[in-house]
């Protein structure tokens, strides 16, 4: 008589699988039926002659399906990051893209107003085959070497302050006292830990309880509120490691930042930068 392998399979466990093969499938068939409404939607508003992202309906989406969640027994982030996600496509499929609010109505929420636009033709323009030219973050990394690292920890200390000066002047940092937060650019091989102290993060020389790190061009887009901070995580682009705790604490008063409380200056350098890094990223990957 043959061999027979022995079935190592824990009994009752097939079924739960094939009962998980099921959920996977209805959530796919779910994500297809609202890429399609999200579609009719866009053309919808087109034909009514409106543009941009309704911030404030985005807003309300992430807080139901969070408290719904909560409701089940669910990950509130878990569900915010896979909307996040189907969001993001279904503004893509529309021909949407954020853009600065300058000035708009202050109660648009987290999520910033956009103009839309429609894709031309596939011809690489002539500033999009010069973006071809330049070399991605990670060739930067040696030249970054020559900037001493003080010189590195003062400039983040000043760009910190301008862009939180509203949650350093209340109470939204407490959570920060004496808690260290490490920010890594991973293509850069730049990182940073940061402590509250006082009224003002400053750079220290000590390990990070929780770290947070991505490359320069996607902690960019976060930055300049085009990209979601649910969405680069639950797609890894951008990673938490350490005290969850504290690193989603500090995500989440990111999120609520109100963005016109940032001086428009520096609103306006963090979007088109971020836009800039995004599209020679794009370019360059094309190229290959």
């Amino acid at each position: 008589m043959a061999d027979r392998t022995p079935d190592l399979t824990p009994a009752g466990l097939a079924p739960v699988r094939f009962a998980i093969d099921g959920v996977d499938d209805g959530l796919v068939l779910l994500l297809a039926a609202r890429a399609r409404l999200a579609r009719l939607a866009g053309r919808l508003k087109v034909q009514a002659g409106v543009q941009g992202r309704d911030g404030l309906r985005e807003a309300r989406i992430r807080r139901r399906a969070e408290a719904l969640a909560a409701v089940v027994g669910l990950a509130p982030g878990t569900a915010s990051g896979v909307l996040g996600v189907a969001i993001g496509a279904a503004c893509r499929a529309q021909g949407l893209d954020s853009d600065l609010d300058q000035g708009g109505n202050a109660d648009a929420g987290r999520m910033m107003p956009a103009t839309m636009h429609t894709h031309a033709t596939a011809t690489p323009s002539p500033a999009h085959s010069l973006l071809r030219l330049l070399p991605p973050p990670r060739r930067l990394a040696p030249l970054l070497k020559v900037v001493p690292p003080a010189v590195q920890a003062r400039l983040l200390e000043r760009a910190m302050a301008k862009v939180l000066a509203g949650p350093l002047a209340g109470d939204a940092l407490e959570f920060m006292a004496g808690r260290r937060l490490g920010i890594e650019v991973s293509d850069l091989g730049l990182r940073w830990v940061v402590e509250l102290q006082g009224e003002r993060l400053l750079v220290v020389d000590a390990p990070a309880e929780a770290t947070v790190r991505g490359t320069a061009t996607d902690l960019l887009l976060l930055a300049g509120r085009l990209e979601d901070a649910d969405t680069l995580f639950f797609q890894r682009r951008l990673v938490l490691t350490g005290d969850v705790e504290l690193g989603l604490t500090a995500r989440n008063l990111l999120d609520r930042l109100p963005w016109e409380q940032v001086p428009l200056g520096l609103r306006i350098a963090l979007n088109r930068g971020a836009r800039f890094a995004n599209a020679a990223r794009t370019a360059y990957h094309a190229k290959a």
